[in-house]
């Protein structure tokens, strides 16, 4: 299993961006995949979540509005789209994977981690 997370950048405050992990090795329909981040000092944040199969989306409460997670079964790779940027959504980006069925997927213990995706968000 391997995972891949792109799309980070350095962006001003109030802009968008789109992350994606791209997933080898498995399957969405039996794998939720987490997203967390982590910035410089502060201990790893879980962000979201899509659970396997119908794909359920998860948020952790100071993350809902601003974030949307989504995949592309065709693709094997899942986005979390990131709006209203603020300097406080600085860190590494992560993304990780864990084989789960159901409509839950796991907010802490995940199997399989990708390398991670800097943000940056400052003028």
């Amino acid at each position: 299993v391997q995972l891949q997370a792109s799309g980070g950048g350095l962006v001003q405050p109030g802009g968008s961006l789109r992350l994606a992990c791209a997933a080898s090795g498995l399957s969405l329909d039996y794998y939720a995949i987490g997203w967390f981040r982590q910035a410089a000092g502060k201990e790893r944040e879980w962000v979201s979540c899509i659970s396997s199969g119908d794909g359920w989306p998860d948020y952790a409460d100071s993350m809902k509005g601003r974030f949307t997670i989504s995949r592309d079964n065709a693709k094997n790779t899942v986005y979390l789209q990131i709006n209203s940027l603020k300097p406080e959504d600085t860190a590494v980006y992560y993304c990780a994977a864990d084989l789960v069925l159901g409509r839950l997927c796991p907010r802490e213990i995940y199997e399989y981690w990708g390398q991670g995706t800097q943000v940056t968000v400052s003028s």
